[in-house]
């Protein structure tokens, strides 16, 4: 079992990744308030979001670094410091450069977190209960999200939106100061060289593919815009790979990826990249829908998606347990079908849907991602000897912020193009919504057919190494 100390580590550690994750889809329902105390339009307001997403993708492949380099106690302060500040700054900002400039502060902090917290998991905890350990972090980052825009709704419906931070602020600085008293540090730092060559190689590849797919199906920017980005940043990405096996064959390896050359790794990679993508697009799409083609308000919207979230966390922890005794594919084949059942259904939605389905569906969807995302994320940092733990986590983190904003361009674009075609020929905008929604879904189906070809070839990892001591 695992022991006192290292449990305590842990707690630390995911309790802080809670208050982070919580931070993220909080700013979602405040848009429309921001908009109007800056005077500012929703295209300008969106870069809230946009930026904090950018900074995460170009910060999070230098965690893999920072990891090596540092020690546990020392990363998680930096983190948490730096996230507090940002959070400090987005309460008191006067105007609305200085609140982008907080977000981009606050998101150089979450991008540690994760990272951090998978690592950590790996080094401390015995192959045997890590299904049980990453179904508890499923659950952070399930049920978190899911509460975000809940509690924001609930603190505009009596107070302004500098209130969200002010709210979110001492939990961070309480995380803060328990981490510098209690946390210790876990396995011996090494000293790996910083290349700058590939932290420039990081931003221009990153940043630019993020943006670009964040633009496409927007009706006010050019088609070549997003193609331009985009094509900037996989040619910095080429780059970057091709900078990494130079260093690799040196041992000095920014971001080691031979992590792509096991074989399960590549393969749960693959299926949580496109979980992502369906999961986000449904994040931005149920929203859109409920709001303007069924007419609910914000708080109804955020209670409505609330049960989903935290069915999905609480079912995480159970799976997890399962995964240790049974293995990956028991639980990843079946809830892939239900997935797949549950973007028809959603293909299907009139105005005549009573909204209680809706919630109904939204909530098979997550009881069947949780059964999904815990044995991913245990396959894939399980099959990684422990040299390349801190590495592996940085590629599942990059490669999340990605699928997330991929799978985004491609629902928005999708429903905005079949939404235009759709509006000549039905009676209501409304309509023309729900049937752009459609193609949008069945897309998704189609996407995700490939996820669940993944599912049949998963593995339980095999030889895996006994944690580290806590020093």
């Amino acid at each position: 079992m695992t022991t006192a100390r290292p449990r305590g580590v842990i707690g630390i550690l995911i309790a802080a990744a809670f208050v982070v994750i919580l931070n993220e889809t909080t700013m979602n329902v405040a848009l429309s308030a921001i908009m109007e105390d800056f005077s500012v339009t929703e295209r300008t307001a969106q870069w809230l979001t946009t930026a904090f997403m950018l900074t995460m993708a170009v910060v999070i492949p230098v965690t893999g670094w920072l990891l090596d380099r540092l020690s546990t106690r020392t990363v998680f302060v930096i983190a948490m410091a730096t996230f507090s500040l940002g959070t400090l700054l987005c309460a008191l900002a006067p105007t609305f450069g200085l609140l982008l400039g907080g977000r981009v502060v606050q998101a150089t902090g979450t991008a540690v977190m994760m990272p951090l917290l998978m690592t950590t998991v790996m080094r401390l905890v015995p192959a045997r209960e890590r299904g049980a350990m990453m179904g508890n972090i499923s659950m952070v980052i399930a049920v978190a999200p899911a509460v975000g825009p809940t509690l924001s709704g609930a603190i505009l419906s009596v107070g302004s939106w500098q209130a969200i931070f002010a709210t979110v602020l001492p939990i961070a600085l309480l995380m803060l100061g328990l981490g510098w008293w209690r946390l210790e540090s876990v396995g011996e730092p090494v000293r790996t060289p910083l290349d700058l060559a590939s932290v420039a190689l990081t931003a221009a590849g990153f940043g630019p593919l993020i943006y670009g797919l964040s633009l496409i199906g927007a009706a006010d920017v050019e088609f070549w815009v997003p193609m331009l980005s985009i094509g900037v940043g996989i040619g910095a990405l080429v780059a970057f790979t091709a900078r990494q096996l130079v260093l690799q064959g040196r041992g000095t390896a920014f971001l080691d990826l031979r992590t792509f050359t096991h074989p399960s790794f590549t393969v749960a990679l693959t299926m949580l990249a496109i979980a992502m993508m369906a999961l986000f697009g449904s994040i931005i799409m149920l929203p859109l829908l409920l709001k303007r083609a069924y007419g609910l308000d914000e708080l109804q919207i955020g209670l409505m998606l609330l049960p989903g979230g935290v069915a999905m966390g609480l079912l995480s922890p159970f799976v997890g347990r399962v995964f240790d005794r049974l293995g990956p594919r028991v639980l990843v084949v079946p809830a892939s079908f239900v997935v797949l059942g549950v973007f028809w259904f959603f293909s299907t939605l009139s105005l005549a849907t009573p909204w209680w389905a809706v919630m109904c569906g939204h909530i098979l969807m997550s009881v069947a991602f949780a059964s999904i995302f815990t044995p991913l994320f245990t396959v894939a940092m399980g099959s990684l000897p422990g040299v390349l733990y801190s590495h592996g986590s940085a590629v599942i983190g990059a490669i999340q912020q990605v699928a997330g904003a991929a799978g985004t361009a491609l629902f928005v674009t999708v429903f905005a193009m079949q939404t235009a075609a759709a509006e000549p020929i039905v009676g209501s905008h409304a309509e023309a919504m729900l049937a752009g929604s459609h193609w949008a879904f069945l897309g998704a189906g189609a996407v995700w057919t490939a996820a669940l070809i993944c599912g049949f070839f998963l593995r339980r990892p095999a030889g895996e190494a006994e944690p580290a001591p806590v020093h």
